[in-house]
C-alpha cells in the first residue's frame, strides 16, 4: 500500500514538473517572440532613419527687422511642412546689416557643403552669387533681381543656380497712393540708402511716376546708419510728402527717422508695412511671411523633387493690401480712405 501511494505521489510530482517545464518553454518562447520583434522593428526604424535623407540648409539674413525676420520663418515653416520635421536642419546666420559678413557667412556655408542656400535680402544674395555656382541659391526679400545680379534682358528667370521671390509691390500703384493721399502736396522726396542697389532701382522707377503725376521729386540717400538722422532732416526740410522703398537700412532705422518726420509733420509713405509701422502712414503692403513660405515651397521642389533651379521663374508676391499706421496718421492729422486697413 505504500508503496503504491508512493509512486502516486512520483508520477504526481513528474506531471507536476513537466507542466511547469511546458509553460516556462511557452514564456520564454513568448519573450524570444517579442524581443525579436522589437529588434525587427528597430531595426526597420534605424533603416527608415539611415535612408532618410537629411537637408543642411544655410540661411543668411542680412540685419535683424520685421521684415526680413518673418520671410525667414515663413521659409522655414514652409521647409519643415514639406520635408517633415527632423528632415531639414538650419544654418541661421545674421550678418547684421555688414555686406562684408555676409560674404563670410556663405562661404562658410559652401565650405560646409550645404544642400541649399537661402539668401534673405539683395546683399546676401550678391554674396552667395559670387561665392557658387553649383549649390542651390534662392533670394528672398530681393526687389529686383536684374539689378542686384547686373543681368541685362531681363526674362524673369535668373538662368543658373540662383532664383527665388520678389518683394517688389507695384510701384505704379504706389505712386497712385501718394496722389490719393496728398493731391495738394508739390514736393516728394525720396529716402533711402545709396548703397542698396534695389533702393535706388525703385526710386528710379517710382520717380518716373510722380513725375508724370506733377510732382517735383528731390532724392535724399544716406549711405548708411550714421547719417540717416541728418539726411531725414534735410528731407523733411524740403519735401511735402517723403517716399521710402523697401530698404533695409530704413527698415533698421525707423525710429530715428520717426523722431524727425513726426515733429515736422511731414508723412512717409513707405514701401513695406514695417517701415509703415516704425514712421509711416501708408503702405501698399505685401505679406513677407507668405513670401518666405513661397520661397520655401520652391527650396522643397528643388531639395525633394529635383526641380532645376535654373529653370524656376522668379516668384512675386500674390496680393498688395492698402495699409495705415492710425497712431501715426491721428498725429498727422490725416483721415485714410475706407479701404485701407490699420496694420495691428
Amino acid at each position: 500500500m505504500k508503496k503504491a501511494v508512493s509512486l502516486m505521489m512520483a508520477a504526481a510530482l513528474t506531471m507536476g514538473l513537466a507542466a511547469c517545464g511546458s509553460s516556462a518553454s511557452t514564456d520564454t518562447a513568448a519573450s524570444t517572440a517579442d524581443t525579436a520583434a522589437s529588434s525587427s522593428e528597430a531595426a526597420a526604424d534605424s533603416t527608415a532613419a539611415a535612408d532618410g535623407k537629411v537637408y543642411n540648409v544655410g540661411i543668411c539674413q542680412l540685419v535683424q527687422h520685421e521684415a526680413l525676420d518673418a520671410a525667414t520663418q515663413g521659409f522655414k515653416d514652409a521647409l519643415t511642412e514639406k520635408l517633415g520635421e527632423g528632415n531639414v536642419k538650419f544654418d541661421e546666420q545674421n550678418a547684421s546689416g555688414d555686406s562684408a559678413n555676409c560674404a563670410t557667412i556663405v562661404n562658410g556655408f559652401v565650405s560646409n557643403n550645404v544642400d541649399l542656400i537661402l539668401a534673405n535680402a539683395t546683399a546676401p544674395l550678391q554674396a552667395a552669387a559670387q561665392a557658387t555656382a553649383d549649390i542651390p541659391v534662392l533670394g528672398t526679400s530681393v526687389t529686383d533681381y536684374a539689378t542686384a545680379l547686373d543681368i541685362s534682358g531681363w526674362t524673369g528667370t535668373v538662368g543658373n543656380n540662383i532664383s527665388g521671390t520678389s518683394d517688389l509691390a507695384p510701384l505704379d500703384q504706389q505712386a497712385a497712393m501718394i496722389q490719393e493721399l496728398f493731391p495738394d502736396a508739390k514736393n516728394v522726396g525720396l529716402l533711402y540708402c545709396s548703397a542698396e542697389p534695389n533702393s535706388v532701382y525703385q526710386c528710379d522707377v517710382i520717380e518716373g511716376y510722380l513725375t508724370e503725376e506733377g510732382y517735383t521729386v528731390a532724392r535724399y540717400a544716406f549711405t548708411d546708419t550714421n547719417d540717416v538722422t541728418s539726411v531725414a532732416q534735410t528731407a523733411a526740410d524740403n519735401s511735402d510728402v517723403i517716399y521710402i522703398p523697401t530698404d533695409n537700412t530704413a527698415a533698421s532705422n525707423t525710429e530715428a527717422i520717426a523722431n524727425v518726420v513726426i515733429p515736422a509733420k511731414v508723412p512717409v509713405v513707405a514701401g513695406e508695412e514695417g517701415i509703415c509701422n516704425g514712421c509711416g502712414v501708408a503702405t501698399l503692403s505685401i505679406s513677407y511671411y507668405d513670401l518666405g513660405y513661397a520661397t520655401g515651397e520652391m527650396a522643397a521642389k528643388i531639395l525633394a523633387e529635383g526641380a532645376d533651379v535654373s529653370t524656376m521663374p522668379v516668384e512675386y508676391a500674390p496680393n498688395v493690401t492698402k495699409k495705415y499706421n492710425a497712431a501715426n496718421c491721428e498725429a498727422l492729422g490725416i483721415t485714410p480712405p475706407a479701404d485701407y486697413v490699420a496694420i495691428d
